[in-house]
């Protein structure tokens, strides 16, 4: 099993370093408001778009964002890292952080091969083959987590050749052709449907992640926070969202 890129500790380090340039407690840069969201991985696409259409109505305001995975992000905020909303792909991350928060998306998994599938994958039984090379996330991250669920409703019993710390790092191995398949979320297969192919299976309702969204009761910019987290909430937000591949927080 390879070793992940990344490290839990120089990771955080990082995300720090990052978030201390230009970023005060009054979230001001270049004479306007910078609003800080962190945000798992997943939603990379969707956010990035809101961000923008919340750009535009806010004027002065930068939307500055932080993706990764959601344990990783968690641990950073525990460590004091400024920021003004927390959306997370599991409850049990966010419950690190906050213990008010709302659902507003649902994602599950899809297998993941590179676009001429070399590896001949068409279900999940098929990643416990051992000529396959197979990546998931590692245990911690919800998108790890949600795999593990999946293979046990399965009964199938998989060796990953790599473990990665955010659904972004398997997709991108899959998509370079490193690895014959991978477990990531839908809407990481539809952002990425030029280079990869999602394969869609039943266990996966076994494994269904909740998306919490909270403005962070410290939070610099916590009026924009608020209004952040409705946008996201609101018809338009879910509207990107449904659009990206999630499900809606409620049936209906």
């Amino acid at each position: 099993m390879s070793k992940p890129s990344m490290s839990k500790s120089v990771a955080v380090a990082v995300g720090l370093s990052l978030l201390a340039t230009g970023c005060g407690d009054t979230g001001e840069v270049s004479g306007g408001k910078t609003l800080t969201v962190f945000a798992a991985a997943s939603l990379t696409e969707s956010f990035t778009s809101l961000g923008k259409t919340f750009e535009a109505s806010h004027q002065g305001v930068k939307v500055r964002f932080n993706f990764g995975g959601s344990s990783g992000l968690a641990q950073q905020i525990g460590q004091g890292a400024p920021a003004d909303v927390f959306a997370s792909a599991s409850p049990a991350t966010m419950k690190q952080v906050s213990g008010e928060s709302q659902v507003f998306a649902k994602n599950r998994l899809v297998i993941a091969v590179p676009k001429d599938d070399p590896g001949k994958v068409t279900k999940l039984a098929d990643l416990a083959r051992p000529n396959l090379k197979v990546v998931v996330c590692a245990e911690q991250v919800p998108c790890g987590a949600a795999a593990t669920k999946a293979f046990a409703a399965a009964g199938v019993r998989v060796k990953p050749a790599s473990q990665e710390q955010d659904v972004k790092a398997v997709l991108t191995k899959v998509g370079l052709g490193e690895a014959d398949a991978g477990l990531v979320y839908r809407s990481d297969a539809k952002a990425a449907a030029a280079k990869v192919r999602g394969i869609e299976f039943p266990e996966s309702a076994k494994a269904v992640n909740d998306y919490p969204i909270v403005a962070l009761p410290k939070a610099p910019q916590s009026v924009l926070a608020k209004e952040f987290v409705q946008l996201v909430l609101s018809a338009q937000g879910q509207a990107v969202l449904t659009q990206a591949g999630f499900e809606p927080a409620s049936p209906g």
